[in-house]
Parts: C-alpha cells; sequence; structure tokens
C-alpha cells in the first residue's frame, strides 16, 4: 500500500498519465468526494482528472491510517506551492484489486474555512 501510494505521488508530481494504467485497474471508480455522484470511471477520465494540477508544484507527506487487504484508508496533507499557496488534508479510502492496482478511490478531503457542518450558518 505504501509503494502503490509513494508511485501515485510520484505519477502525479510528474503528470505521468500513463501511469494511471499502472495505477488502477481499467473500470476502476474514482470519488472525489464521499457523495460524488459523477464519479470517474476508466483509465481516460482518470486520465483528465490528473492533467488539471499540471504546473502545480506541491508537497504531500502521507501515512496509513488502516489496512486490512483488500481496503486501505491513508492520511494525507497536500500543500500547493505554486500558482497559489493553500493547503488541505485528506483521506484516501482504498480498495485494491488482487494485481495490486486499485480498483475504487474514495476521497475525503478538507480544505481549511470551508464549512464543515450541516448548518449553513444562518
Amino acid at each position: 500500500m505504501t509503494a502503490w501510494v509513494a508511485a501515485y505521488e510520484v505519477a502525479w508530481r510528474a503528470s505521468d498519465t500513463t501511469a494511471v494504467g499502472r495505477l488502477f485497474t481499467p473500470d476502476a471508480t474514482y470519488l472525489r468526494s464521499p457523495y460524488d455522484e459523477e464519479p470517474l470511471r476508466g483509465h481516460e477520465e482518470i486520465r483528465g482528472f490528473w492533467t488539471a494540477d499540471e504546473g502545480a508544484t506541491f508537497r504531500v507527506t502521507a501515512e496509513p491510517v488502516a489496512v486490512e487487504w483488500p481496503d486501505a484508508v491513508v492520511r494525507l496533507e497536500v500543500r500547493y506551492l505554486a500558482p497559489e499557496e493553500q493547503e488541505y488534508r485528506d483521506l484516501w479510502v482504498l480498495r485494491f484489486a488482487h494485481d495490486g492496482r486499485v480498483a475504487h478511490f474514495e476521497e475525503w478531503p478538507y480544505w481549511p474555512g470551508r464549512t464543515y457542518t450541516a448548518s449553513d450558518g444562518s
């Protein structure tokens, strides 16, 4: 699992969309949030999503929270340095296929300054 996360970071940093085939199963689902109503499906859609961060400079720290094959949860801190400084924390819920690639990827991002309650504040 840690090798997979490291390979993901290297590929993401390099905008290496060819790595999607090495990291994800052909029919993988990729949820950008737990309630993503239009999850990405398959290599082509995941590649398209990855290109959105081209040219960004960032740092990532990751640590496993739980691993019980074929599932894993990873906690991340991502700090963008350019083109705009920002940071967020993230949980990844991963389900691995028998070949070590991810069949299901679910992100739980939290961006500072955004509400995390059910109330709209009024």
